[in-house]
């Protein structure tokens, strides 16, 4: 998927919600773990009830590794249920992958090659021949880690040197290497406030921004500095819909939380224009 098709399913379906498949087996509901596959029922009735309302979905690997190969075959059904029955929508995952480029290359098959994702979030600390491997496919995309959302993000992310952050030069550097159809960038939600100096660095690139609901970033905030003229944003909630009810109604409170997120985009979509 390209950037202008992905624009245009977020002005289709009026939101640039991504839902985040952070699918923790031991908080999936009771009446679930009865089953073979218990997450990937769970993940399978999620999406059922919240793919109207969204435009992607981000499942983050690690919780899938950590139960070996069966979590791995857990993945990837729920990647193929998704690409069989909802093929519009725009698959992450969510590995946060890096290292020298043999061994990138390896990483970027696996996910971009072998299993359908349309992108996989990777770590730019070892430079470019790092990255450029994920960068080699046709319509995928590299999801740069530029600025997060975490506290540690403190430690290293704002070094200053020569009046430059090194998220910044992150951003600046890497264009070099890709483009808006295949490079986007992580950029946390806690963080709203740095979205407007971002976009003059970044300003037709795709950005990935978590920490929305339970992390207390503000929606508001993120369309406000990071929304550009094809909306630009991919806007991430994980805990706040897909573990909202803990019942076996649970993916029915999913879909009205996607709901309500959805309509607040929508909102912004038409203030800008861009529906």
């Amino acid at each position: 998927m390209n950037h202008t098709q992905l624009f245009e399913n977020i002005v289709r379906k009026r939101s640039f919600l991504c839902v985040g498949l952070d699918s923790e087996s031991a908080k999936i509901p009771e009446f679930l773990q009865k089953e073979k596959d218990p997450v990937f029922e769970f993940n399978k009735l999620i999406v059922d009830a919240t793919h109207s309302f969204a435009v992607a979905y981000k499942p983050n690997v690690a919780f899938y590794e950590c139960h070996g190969a069966r979590g791995w075959t857990t993945l990837e059904k729920t990647v193929n249920y998704i690409c069989e029955n909802y093929p519009d929508l725009f698959l992450i995952a969510d590995a946060k992958r890096g290292d020298i480029g043999n061994t990138s290359k390896m990483y970027a098959d696996a996910f971009l090659a072998n299993m359908p994702f349309d992108a996989v979030t990777v770590a730019p600390y070892m430079g470019e021949d790092s990255v450029t491997p994920f960068l080699s496919y046709q319509d995928k995309w590299a999801v740069l880690l530029a600025l997060t959302s975490n506290k540690g993000a403190d430690d290293f992310q704002y070094h200053d040197e020569d009046g430059i952050k090194l998220f910044e030069r992150v951003l600046t550097v890497s264009q070099k290497w890709g483009s808006v159809n295949n490079l986007m960038y992580v950029v946390g939600a806690t963080r709203a406030e740095k979205l407007k100096d971002i976009r003059k660095l970044v300003p037709e690139h795709f950005l990935l921004v978590p920490g929305v609901g339970a992390q207390g970033g503000s929606l508001q905030e993120v369309a406000k500095y990071g929304m550009n003229s094809k909306c630009g944003l991919l806007v991430n909630s994980s805990r706040n819909i897909i573990f909202a009810d803990s019942s076996v109604n649970f993916a029915k409170t999913a879909g009205i939380k996607a709901r309500e997120v959805q309509q607040e985009m929508e909102g912004y979509l038409a203030e800008r224009n861009l529906i």
